[in-house]
């Protein structure tokens, strides 16, 4: 047996055409969906992820700039920054590159953005709604791979699904938004005795923890889907997820690589947060 490989760049590729049909339909209306980045500091790793979310801004045609600041900037000049973008007209969404340097509060910051303009959905207002199910912005990666599954027709409903990390850009709430297709969902973190008893109970194996390569074919039950959202660079330059994909791949049924797996679709979310707020801000919701 070897796993089908679930594409992310194919499939994002075909989700960020419907995503350009609705800016198109915006545009036909004069409005234009608008995003601002904020990245401060020169970590390449950070340019590059930037680099990619402008690309697909352009893509689907929507209006973007990114406000390049140094890495000593105050708290105070990126948190008035943050204020002018709240009250730009141009633009729906803001995003702020994470990480930031130390000397800047992460919390403070990301609370200080709009609501209605946080399309990275990090927002405590937009994290609270999320348990509801009523958040303005799905958390872009975990919105990914629900879309994937979606995409895959991967089922969902009593489903067993563990996640291996407990973070709150993934692992929460991607357990939250598991929970409300009726997955049956399990979180296991790094003090998690006897990981492999919980991961080879998984149909759905969702793996974010930064490690590279720590699960093997032995934590994954025959059969299962396995989503590693994990990106990690080696000391040969090599990218590798979270997910030993070689050995893991002759167990599971469907598997994403790293990388073209959850990456692609992370960045195509964005897109669609950014249209959706465009949608809410000019009051033309799709009503079907």
């Amino acid at each position: 047996m070897s796993a089908a490989l679930i594409d992310g760049k194919a499939i994002s590729e075909a989700v960020r055409k419907e995503w350009k049909e609705r800016a198109d339909n915006l545009k036909a209306k004069g409005v234009l969906p608008g995003l601002a980045v904020i990245i401060v500091g020169d970590n390449p790793a950070s340019k590059l992820y930037v680099s990619n979310k402008i690309k697909a801004c352009h893509e689907v045609g929507l209006h973007s700039e990114v406000h390049d600041l140094p890495e000593d900037v105050s708290e105070k000049m990126l948190l008035k920054l943050i204020e002018e973008l709240n009250q730009a007209k141009k633009i729906n969404g803001i995003l702020v590159q994470l990480p930031l340097p130390k000397h800047i509060d992460e919390s403070k910051v990301l609370e200080a953005i709009k609501q209605d303009k946080d399309v990275d959905g990090f927002h405590l207002y937009n994290v609270g709604a999320l348990m509801t199910g009523n958040t303005v912005f799905p958390p872009c990666t975990p919105f990914g791979v629900m879309r994937m599954l979606s995409y895959c027709k991967v089922p969902i409903a009593g489903q067993n699904a563990v996640i291996v990390g407990r973070s709150n850009i993934v692992g929460k709430p991607m357990a939250i938004m598991l929970l409300q297709e009726d997955a049956t969902v399990t979180i296991c973190t790094s003090k998690t005795k006897e990981l492999e008893k919980h991961t080879t109970n998984a149909d759905i194996l969702v793996v974010a923890t930064g490690r590279p390569e720590m699960i093997k074919a032995e934590h994954v039950k025959p059969g299962a889907v396995v989503i590693d959202v994990g990106i990690n660079r080696l000391e040969s330059g090599k990218l590798v997820g979270d997910v030993d994909f070689e050995d893991v791949k002759k167990v599971a049924s469907l598997i994403t690589p790293v990388p073209g797996g959850v990456g692609p679709m992370t960045i195509t979310m964005l897109v669609a947060n950014t249209v959706m707020a465009a949608e809410r801000d000019s009051g033309n919701v799709p009503t079907d």
